[in-house]
């Protein structure tokens, strides 16, 4: 739901009802991850997709059933043997989708329209208040996560739960106490990590007298890249790093080559010592650092530094002698073997690349796979999965849990 949150706030602000259908949980060959939306506003107009084109219609009359009933629903689409141009996904997989209707007028908001709409007491008015906040904080660019009921008592399904990196806690989940807590406590623990997943809360913790399942979805700010040398091969992966949705900032010594003209696509550029940069910066475990300098005065301290820090990614360039050589200068500076084994170096994978844009791409390629645990193989035939299996929501809590 906040990957189309621009839209979605716009809509609330309007005062405009909206069903939103929300990817939350597949297996399989699935074409969109858990958090993609698809909404659909009282003319008729949508937004967003759940499944790159195989189910939009069917999912598409599903907002417009939850607009006239007001229910929330939860519904699977998967391949069909007999069909495969039925409504499912004919690439194989199985998404599960969660419906909500949304009336923004019931969130008692400033711009609720003045055509006589006026806030409600039942439970859509609390949910529709949190859902408003969350676009609203999406839409602004700030960090925040939501939490909605998507298994677990019928009672509860669709109730949220928003979120903020200060501790702050808007809305409730409608069961017991320690649910909430319980929820605010995992949700913002994958707001750190700027993650969007599924949680269970067992039966204890939730209080419910069955386990509830959540699914968490997070809008953060763009995660980091710094590219370290300002190098031709600096530009490319400027490029490929933005067009991954990366916030990328340039660091190099040396001012005739960190410019503007140079870099025109760079978030930030920085003129300063790679290391002595590096230790200013308060960094997550989503920024991956690029090292392109090659110069051992430049690389071995900043490498000495970026080591030992929670990142995501490090990786140098060099040729494998200077790989070589510059393991045995950072094993003369006292890193460890597990410490060194975080460094991928020589950087990128193999893709047999020569131009910058070619490196770059084999660059991107590593920090992508890093992140999903992909293996960098070709998938022609190989019998590794394209995409990593979540159990689909119906297969973990039965279809008697849900409305």
């Amino acid at each position: 739901m906040l990957d189309i949150a621009d839209e979605l706030h716009r809509w609330a602000r309007q005062g405009r009802p909206f069903a939103v259908a929300t990817v939350v949980a597949t297996s399989g060959s699935a074409p969109r991850q858990p958090g993609a939306a698809l909404a659909v506003d009282s003319d008729g107009t949508a937004v967003g997709s759940v499944s790159g084109g195989c189910v939009e219609g069917a999912v598409y009359e599903l907002c417009q059933e939850a607009l006239r009933t007001g229910d929330t629903l939860l519904e699977r689409f998967g391949y069909s043997d007999e069909d495969a141009f039925a409504v499912g996904l004919t690439c194989g997989g199985v998404i599960d989708i969660l419906v909500t209707p949304v009336r923004p007028y019931d969130a008692e908001a400033p711009d609720a329209p003045e055509d006589g709409g006026t806030a409600r007491t039942e439970d859509g008015t609390g949910r529709a208040a949190t859902l408003a906040a969350a676009l609203a904080a999406a839409a602004s660019g700030e960090a925040a996560a939501v939490a909605r009921v998507v298994g677990g008592p019928a009672r509860l399904l669709g109730r949220a739960l928003l979120v903020r990196p200060d501790g702050g806690v808007t809305g409730t989940l409608g069961g017991h106490p320690d649910l909430d807590r319980t929820a605010a406590h995992e949700t913002r623990a994958l707001l750190d990590a700027g993650r969007t997943a599924t949680v269970e809360i067992g039966a204890d913790g939730s209080r419910c007298g069955e386990p509830v399942l959540l699914l968490v979805e997070t809008s953060v700010p763009a995660p980091r890249m710094i590219v370290f040398g300002a190098i031709d091969f600096a530009a490319a992966l400027v490029r490929a790093g933005k067009f991954l949705g990366h916030h990328v900032t340039v660091c190099d010594a040396r001012p005739v080559f960190a410019t503007r003209a140079r870099f025109p696509d760079a978030d930030e550029i920085v003129v300063d010592w790679p290391h002595r940069y590096l230790e200013t910066q308060d960094l997550d475990s989503r920024t991956a650092l690029c090292v392109l300098t090659h110069d051992a005065k430049f690389d071995v301290p900043l490498l000495e530094r970026a080591l030992r820090l929670p990142v995501a990614y490090v990786g140098a360039m060099g040729s494998r002698r200077t790989h070589l050589d510059r393991l045995a200068r950072l094993r003369d500076a006292g890193l460890t073997e597990l410490e060194l084994n975080r460094l991928r170096s020589p950087i990128g994978l193999d893709l047999g690349a020569r131009t910058p844009e070619e490196t770059a791409l084999s660059i991107a390629a590593e920090i992508i796979a890093n992140r999903h645990g992909g293996t960098g193989a070709p998938l022609t035939g190989a019998h590794t999965p394209i995409h990593h299996d979540t159990p689909t929501l119906l297969d973990r809590i039965g279809p008697a849990s849900v409305a």
